[in-house]
C-alpha cells in the first residue's frame, strides 16, 4: 500500500477527511447534507455565486433541505460553500455532481463534466479521491476523465484515486432518502474501489461494488432505461385504450393483483426529472460506437416525448365539443414540478404543455404550491411565469384546467366541482364526472 492510500483511508475512517462536493443542485446538496449529518466537514463548490451566497447565509433553495439544518452546520463551521475552486487542494475526497444534459440534437453534452475535470486537474494533489456521480455513458470515467486528471504527471491508483458511483437521489421520497439507498461503486483500481467503499460506507446503508467504472456507469443507464421503456409502454396503451373506451387506470389496478411477473407502471403527461428523459439517449449514442441501433429504447423515447402533444390535443378536442376554440382560451395548469410534492422543474412535461398551449394562442397560467416562479429553463428561455392563487373564482373562469402534477395539497373533488372542464393526466380525480376527461 502507498503512503497516500493509508493516510487517506485513515482520515476517512476517523472522519477527519474533508469532503468536497462540486455542483450544489438536487443531487449535490442532499449529498452535502448526508456527509454533514455523519460527522464530516464539507466544502460545497458551485459556479453560481447566488447559490453560494444563499448557502453561506444558511438559506436553502431546495425544499427538502431546511434552512434550520444549514444554519446549524454553518454555526459548527462544518460547512462552507464557495466558487473558489483553488480550495479543491484542501479537500480529501472530491465528488462531482454536475449536470449531464443533451444538446439540441439529443447527443450527450459532457461539457460540465469535462470542464469540472479540467479544473480538478489544476489543483489535484497526491492522496485525493475523485468520484464522478453524474449520469453518463460507459467509458466516461476511464476514457474522458482519466487522461485529463493524469496530464500533470500524477498516476491514478497510486498518487490519487478515481471511481464512479451513480447518484440515486429520488427527490420527495420519504422512505428511500439518500442514506437508505444502496450505493453502486466502480473503482478504476482495487485501491480506488476500496477507498470509495470506505467513504460511502460511512454514510449509506450499503455499498455495492462492481468490477469497473464502466459497469457502474451502465447500472444507472439500465435502471432508468428500464423505467423509460415501461412508462412508454403504458403511455402507448393509454392512448389505444382511450380509443377503445377502456380506462387504463382500472386495467393497471386489476393487473397489479397478480403476485408475480408483473410490476405496475403508470402513464402520465410525459417524462420529467434529470434522469429518465435524458439517460436513455446517452446509451443510444454510445451504442453507435459498437455499430448497434437501439430501436427499442429510441421508440420508447419517441412515445414519451409525444405525450405532452397528446394532452394538448385531448384538451383541444374537449374544448371543441363545448364550442370553444383553443385560441384565446384560458388554460390553467396545475403543477409545474415534474412529479408530486417536490419543487423540481427539471425536464418537467408541464413546461412543454404550457409552451404548446401558448403556441396555439391560449392564455396560460399555472399554479404550483411548491414552485412560486418558473423561469431560466434551458429549453424554454421565453417562459417567465409566476404561480397564480388557486381559487374557486379562477377555476370557474378557466376554460380548461389541466392536472399535470398530482400534488397532495390539491383538493381534487373541489377542483372538479368548480371547473367547467378538467383534463386529468394523473388519474387524480377518482370519481367519474362529465366535466373530467383523462389524458
Amino acid at each position: 500500500m502507498s503512503r497516500e492510500l493509508i493516510a487517506l483511508e485513515n482520515k476517512i475512517r476517523t472522519k477527519q477527511a474533508r469532503v468536497g462536493v462540486i455542483g450544489l443542485g438536487y443531487v449535490g446538496l442532499p449529498l452535502v447534507k448526508l456527509f454533514l449529518n455523519n460527522g464530516f466537514r464539507v466544502t460545497g463548490f458551485d459556479i453560481d455565486p447566488k447559490k453560494v451566497a444563499l448557502l453561506n447565509r444558511g438559506k436553502s433553495y431546495i425544499r427538502h433541505i431546511s434552512t434550520r439544518e444549514l444554519k446549524a452546520f454553518l454555526n459548527k463551521k462544518a460547512f462552507k460553500a464557495t466558487a473558489n475552486f483553488s480550495l479543491l487542494r484542501d479537500v480529501d475526497a472530491i465528488i462531482i455532481c454536475v449536470p449531464t444534459p443533451l444538446d439540441s440534437h439529443k447527443n450527450p453534452d459532457l461539457s460540465y463534466v469535462l470542464k469540472t475535470t479540467d479544473v480538478i486537474a489544476r489543483y489535484l494533489r497526491k492522496g485525493q479521491l475523485v468520484v464522478l456521480e453524474s449520469t453518463t455513458y460507459p467509458g466516461t470515467t476511464e476514457e474522458d476523465m482519466l487522461p485529463i486528471l493524469e496530464r500533470r504527471g500524477l498516476r491514478a491508483g497510486k498518487d490519487f484515486f478515481l471511481a464512479f458511483s451513480p447518484e440515486r437521489e429520488n427527490p420527495g421520497d420519504k422512505t428511500y432518502s439518500t442514506e437508505r439507498i444502496p450505493k453502486v461503486i466502480g473503482g478504476l483500481t482495487k485501491n480506488s474501489l476500496n477507498l470509495a467503499r470506505v467513504l460511502y460506507g460511512q454514510v449509506v446503508v450499503r455499498t455495492v461494488p462492481v468490477s469497473s467504472p464502466r459497469v457502474a456507469e451502465s447500472v444507472k443507464l439500465l435502471e432508468n432505461i428500464f423505467r423509460s421503456v415501461n412508462i412508454a409502454l403504458v403511455n402507448e396503451m393509454k392512448v389505444i385504450f382511450d380509443r377503445m373506451g377502456i380506462d387504463i387506470w382500472e386495467v393497471i389496478q386489476a393487473a397489479s393483483s397478480k403476485p408475480f411477473g408483473y410490476m405496475p407502471f403508470y402513464p402520465g403527461p410525459g417524462l420529467g426529472g434529470h434522469c429518465i428523459p435524458i439517460d436513455p439517449f446517452y446509451f443510444t449514442w454510445k451504442a453507435k460506437e459498437v455499430d448497434y441501433q437501439t430501436k427499442f429504447i429510441e421508440l420508447a423515447g419517441e412515445i414519451n416525448t409525444r405525450m405532452p402533444y397528446y394532452v394538448v390535443n385531448k384538451t383541444i378536442e374537449a374544448l371543441n365539443r363545448r364550442g370553444k376554440s383553443i385560441r384565446g382560451a384560458k388554460v390553467l395548469v396545475l403543477g409545474i414540478a415534474y412529479k408530486k410534492d417536490i419543487d423540481d422543474q427539471r425536464e418537467s412535461p408541464s413546461l412543454k404543455i404550457i409552451t404548446l398551449f401558448q403556441e396555439k394562442g391560449a392564455r396560460v397560467a399555472y399554479n404550483d404550491p411548491y414552485v412560486p416562479h418558473s423561469t431560466g429553463h434551458r429549453e424554454y428561455p421565453h417562459l417567465n411565469l409566476h404561480s397564480v392563487p388557486l381559487t374557486a373564482q379562477r377555476l370557474r373562469g378557466s376554460d380548461a384546467v389541466i392536472i399535470a402534477t398530482d400534488h397532495s395539497d390539491y383538493d381534487y373533488d373541489w377542483i372538479a366541482r368548480n371547473a367547467s372542464l378538467v383534463v386529468d393526466t394523473r388519474n387524480a380525480v377518482k370519481k367519474k364526472r362529465n366535466n373530467v376527461i383523462k389524458a
